[in-house]
């Protein structure tokens, strides 16, 4: 468990003899779902912070006539789930998590996060810091997204998320295949690859399998 910790990025720069002592201060467990079991209920009280070990798990609500909308897969030993929620003055999940495949996920206890430990270790400190660090990405990425949102055509919104998302040679820094590609700028996946074939044959970018390269930046700019 503790070498697929070692990824995570609430543990970076935390040695993993670190990481043992860590979850063994704060009494964190791991826990094994069963597929298809929940994890936590929309309308529970948040009173754990998670971390996937290992399996699938999605976090999900339904509409009022029952279909269910995925807000998020986890898939990678490390990610942390349902934080946000821990945190905020709310006693309640908006949404609700559920196992795809049998999956172990590790809990924190929220309090760990507000008092230090009775060795003060400088782990400690370590492992708040990285929390504080973690939600600041996750607000910077949300501001981005509204952002990038709140162009009017497609066409504005991919140049905005390019070029805000690559280095000095053109090469896009995207974790995102061609359908969460599609999920985070709220469009039809089949409406997308259209727009980057466009784009393509206009000389603006280059898709090589899942690369993506901005050849003309002063074009791409004229888009915004």
């Amino acid at each position: 468990m503790i070498e697929k910790l070692v990824s995570c990025p609430l543990f970076r720069g935390i040695e993993s003899s670190d990481i043992q002592m860590l979850i063994k201060c704060c009494g964190a467990k791991k826990v094994l779902y069963h597929k298809d079991q929940i994890i936590f209920h929309q309308h529970d009280v948040p009173r754990d912070l998670m971390i996937l070990i290992d399996g699938s798990i999605v976090v999900c609500n339904d509409t009022v006539s029952g279909k269910r909308n995925i807000i998020a897969t986890f898939e990678k030993s490390g990610e942390l789930f349902g934080e946000v929620f821990v945190f905020l003055e709310k006693n309640a999940y908006d949404n609700y998590a559920q196992a795809q495949e049998n999956s172990h996920v590790l809990h924190l206890p929220k309090s760990f996060f507000y008092s230090p430990c009775e060795k003060a270790c400088d782990c400690h400190s370590k492992i708040i810091s990285n929390m504080l660090l973690i939600l600041a990405q996750k607000a910077y990425f949300l501001n981005q997204k509204v952002r990038i949102l709140s162009y009017t055509t497609l066409r504005q919104k991919i140049a905005s998320l390019f070029l805000n998302n690559c280095d000095e040679n053109g090469i896009v820094k995207l974790e995102m295949n061609r359908e969460k590609l599609a999920d985070f700028l709220n469009v039809a996946r089949p409406s997308l690859s259209r727009e980057l074939m466009k784009m393509q044959s206009e000389g603006l970018i280059k898709v090589d399998k899942r690369q993506i390269i901005i050849q003309d930046f002063e074009s791409m700019q004229n888009i915004l």
